[in-house]
């Protein structure tokens, strides 16, 4: 399963949850009290409307990639290797607003596909994910050695290169591709 299809796959289900809550109680806000963190989650990172908001959801992944040689930003393959160890670690935070902004060209298509933003769809993807997996992606690692350049901006990254306390496979966590856009590396939809 690639990052695109775990993202389909729950926005799919934030869908369904809010169908289903729209059909009972007529809109879709009932389903929410389903997962208490996602409204303080997805209010504290929101889509930037305000230039507090935009400081407020921008600076777990810029407090993580400022002054740090392994930030992600450098281009080679170990920038891109870094940058997918730190969306990892923020999925085994949960940490919404710095994986919604490393996955966030990813995040994008599926949005303008009619998914719905990052900040609602992707709190359904922590649910997802059990606490000891959750607790292995947060010291989890990159083989470099099982990683592949494809071009000067992107590389593959399959989930058999995750190595961590708990073995993850395509199904689980799914394969991803990193590129290398505006001084950054992104997962992206490929």
């Amino acid at each position: 399963m690639s990052v695109r299809a775990l993202v389909v796959l729950t926005t799919g289900a934030a869908l369904l949850i809010a169908g289903c809550s729209s059909s009972v109680g007529g809109s879709a806000a009932p389903a929410s009290p389903a997962n208490p963190a996602s409204p303080s989650t997805a209010a504290s990172s929101a889509p930037p409307s305000t230039p507090t908001s935009t400081s407020t959801s921008t600076q777990p992944a810029t407090s993580t990639q400022a002054g740090s040689p392994q930030s992600g930003s450098e281009k080679s393959t170990a920038g891109a290797v870094a940058r997918y160890e730190a969306f990892l670690h923020a999925v085994g935070k949960e940490d919404l607003a710095t994986a919604c902004e490393i996955a966030g060209p990813a995040a994008k298509k599926a949005e303008d596909e009619g998914w719905g933003p990052c900040e609602q769809t992707f709190p359904i993807t922590f649910q997802m994910i059990s606490a000891q997996q959750k607790a292995a992606l947060r010291g989890a690692t990159v083989d470099p050695g099982r990683v592949t350049e494809t071009s000067s901006t992107k590389v593959e990254i399959p989930a058999t290169a995750i190595r961590a306390t708990v073995k993850f496979s395509d199904s689980d966590i799914g394969d991803a591709t990193m590129e290398y856009r505006g001084g950054q590396w992104f997962v992206i939809d490929d």
